[in-house]
């Protein structure tokens, strides 16, 4: 057996075996749902860093870095302004409004803020977005063990989804934060000191000809592809339903202030990571058929085992730790949202406990489907942030900070901003208008909907 699958295999085993140890204190959906609210700053840093640290973050920005050079440190940078501002602004705003009125989610928040129209509107088009997203933690963990193992790529994704599965049903976020914290020690471990020995050794970031033009500009050769990044990822940062109902597990205030903010600064920091990774790749590597394999052919290939067999585990890590975080979102909303909702609204804990795990099952095995199916990193994440964005930012912002939008001005607001955004990319075939990205298309439309509902009404004190 290579060296390489007795590693994977190992630390897979560990993790599951964490998962089912802090499962035994799960009795209540509070502890499955929020943990009991009960993060410490450091769990709370540990289980977003982990879960932000994913196949964007690794392989795809690895990816990107490999395609477009430098400029790639804009996919993981803006994603970490978004984390900033949320935890200076929304993050402990919505912390009290869900501590005050027991919310678990952000579909309770938005009935709560809204209706439940808006709620289930809302949750309808992130499920979608949800399980691509899914998805595209999945399609890296097949890229990997088809380069370990040679297995086919679906057989592959039912494997690694296999393992998220396994721990995120035992205990939910309660299992969830102490896994992330193992996954944060063995991914930043594995990434800094492959990053320190490819950049110190054996000329990887140099001498090799064919890179791209502007392969080391910060802005790269294309600035409207930056722009596409920043105003996709910073708003999806900032209201993302997996994110926001982490922080709800927080114990105070100050500990989302402090986890959320260590977070972002740790990610912009981490973005310069993938992008160097990715030239080198390209150095080493010119020729791969894919640029998703750049970061997993350079880990086993350019790289002595000691190290390499650290950082494919770290990468295996940040799949997982990012999948699972997708899982938490999905199977909290599917169950909340749908069942508790509409199906069973008396539903007992221990019966919210059962509900919420067959979830989890269900939507893993849907989000390995699609992993088979979609070609690359980038697509899948594209289409989650997109929709999450443009669909959420404007509502649950305007909500938060202000009394005057209601529902109807909410579903308006969801409902023009998708119906451009899908009608742009229809027209456009995805490449925009004039230069504008259909997902910022939608976002400007969310913006002069909400806008013009808001004057229309009077306006009263702030809400929260």
């Amino acid at each position: 057996m290579s060296p390489y699958v007795t590693a994977l295999l190992v630390y897979s085993i560990f993790l599951m075996a964490i998962g089912w140890w802090t499962s035994r204190s799960v009795r209540r959906a509070e502890d499955f749902f929020v943990a009991g609210r009960r993060l410490s700053p450091a769990l709370l840093f540990g289980t977003l860093l982990a879960a932000n640290l994913g196949a964007g973050s690794t392989v795809g920005a690895t990816g990107l870095g490999y395609t477009h050079g430098f400029s790639a440190w804009w996919w993981v940078g803006s994603a970490g302004i978004g984390s900033l501002i949320l935890g200076l602004t929304v993050g402990p705003r919505m912390w009290r409004v869900a501590k005050e009125q027991n919310l678990y989610t952000v579909g309770d928040y938005l009935e709560h803020r809204y209706s439940r129209g808006v709620r289930g509107l809302i949750a309808v088009l992130l499920w979608f977005g949800s399980l691509a997203i899914l998805a595209g933690q999945l399609i890296p963990l097949a890229w990997i063990l088809n380069l370990v193992l040679g297995i086919p790529k679906y057989v592959a994704c039912l494997a690694g989804g296999a393992v998220v599965v396994v721990y995120f049903t035992f205990g939910g976020l309660t299992s969830t934060a102490r896994v992330n914290m193992v996954q944060l020690v063995v991914k930043l471990s594995g990434f800094i000191l492959a990053f320190l020995l490819i950049v110190s050794g054996a000329g990887l970031l140099s001498g090799a000809g064919g890179a791209p033009t502007d392969f080391e500009n910060w802005f790269g050769d294309d600035p409207s592809r930056i722009w596409g990044y920043f105003i996709v990822l910073v708003p999806a940062f900032i209201i993302s339903p997996g994110l926001l109902q982490k922080i709800y597990g927080a114990r105070d205030a100050r500990a989302v202030r402090q986890g959320v903010c260590t977070n972002a600064v740790a990610l912009m920091l981490f973005a310069f990571i993938p992008a160097l990774l990715g030239m080198a790749a390209f150095h080493a590597f010119p020729s791969l058929d894919s640029p998703d394999l750049a970061l997993p052919r350079l880990l086993m290939d350019a790289l002595p085992f000691w190290i390499g067999g650290l950082t494919l585990a770290a990468v295996f890590s940040a799949e997982i730790s990012s999948a699972d975080a997708v899982l938490f979102m999905l199977t909290t909303s599917l169950s909340r949202d749908l069942y508790q909702t509409y199906i069973e609204p008396g539903a007992s804990e221990q019966r919210m406990l059962a509900v919420s795990r067959i979830t989890a099952v269900v939507a893993g095995l849907a989000g390995v489907v699609l992993a088979a199916v979609l070609p690359d990193v980038i697509t899948a994440l594209t289409i989650f942030y997109s929709i999450l964005s443009v669909a959420l930012f404007v509502p649950l912002i305007a909500g938060l900070y202000s009394t005057r939008p209601n529902a109807n001005g909410a579903l308006a607001t969801i409902a023009g901003s998708v119906l451009v955004m899908i009608l742009v990319h229809l027209w456009s075939n995805g490449g925009g208008l004039a230069g504008i990205s259909p997902a910022t298309w939608g976002i400007g439309t969310a913006v002069v909907i909400m806008a013009l509902h808001m004057m229309s009404r009077r306006g009263t004190e702030p809400a929260g």
